[in-house]
């Protein structure tokens, strides 16, 4: 049987086209980026406990869609015992200090979908971090855009990849996802995308299957 070619690169967000200065760590039994949240509880002189016990659930259904902006802006100012305004300019200032564009990345993206690739993004992101990390006028020229907030579903949720997959009107062998985080490859590999983990740019650059995608046009 024939190997099916690459037809179509997809992308994480946090973490590869836009890079933390610092790694996810684990928090309470689930991986953050704590130096968001501690520049938040910071501002807000608060302990990061505290913080977590004012933000936790509400901050975790909204990477599925459940809330609005407003709406999560609301909850977490009467938690917090702050304003909604407030609210969201700490988190936009927080993800701004802490997150920046992965711009070499981009430029070698680009230069894919000149050659002919389909480029495409996957990310999980709730209201509050969606358009700091994922400002509209960066991702316009992607072919495919999925944003957990969005669609009502997050990685490692098989059915975002299938989505994404559809949207794009690509076989899973066609694709490769690149994410730097293993539990969100996995489900990839499930359902027989190629993957790539994503550690730095170096790294990602001197990849076999990365490099392969610039030595012939599809």
């Amino acid at each position: 049987m024939k190997k099916k070619k690459i037809k179509a690169v997809i992308f994480d967000v946090g973490g590869v086209l836009a890079i933390s200065k610092k790694p996810l760590q684990k928090y309470r039994g689930r991986s953050h980026n704590l130096s968001v949240h501690e520049f938040i509880a910071k501002k807000l002189k608060i302990s990061l406990d505290q913080y977590f016990d004012s933000i936790d659930t509400a901050y975790i259904k909204s990477f599925e869609g459940k809330f609005t902006k407003k709406q999560i802006a609301k909850i977490l100012a009467d938690n917090l015992k702050s304003n909604p305004e407030k609210i969201e300019k700490l988190y936009h200032q927080a993800y701004k200090k802490n997150f920046k564009q992965n711009k070499q990345l981009f430029k070698q993206a680009f230069e894919l979908q000149k050659r002919g690739y389909k480029i495409a993004v996957l990310s999980d992101q709730w209201p509050l971090s969606y358009r700091t990390l994922m400002p509209k006028k960066n991702f316009k020229n992607f072919d495919q855009v999925i944003v957990s907030c969005e669609v009502g579903i997050r990685k490692p949720n098989p059915k975002i990849y299938h989505l994404t997959l559809r949207k794009l009107k690509l076989s899973p062998s066609e694709t490769i996802f690149i994410d730097n985080q293993e539990w969100n490859l996995n489900p990839a590999k499930k359902i027989g995308m190629k993957t790539i983990l994503f550690k730095d740019n170096q790294q990602l650059f001197e990849n076999k299957t990365w490099m392969s995608l610039f030595e012939e046009k599809n």
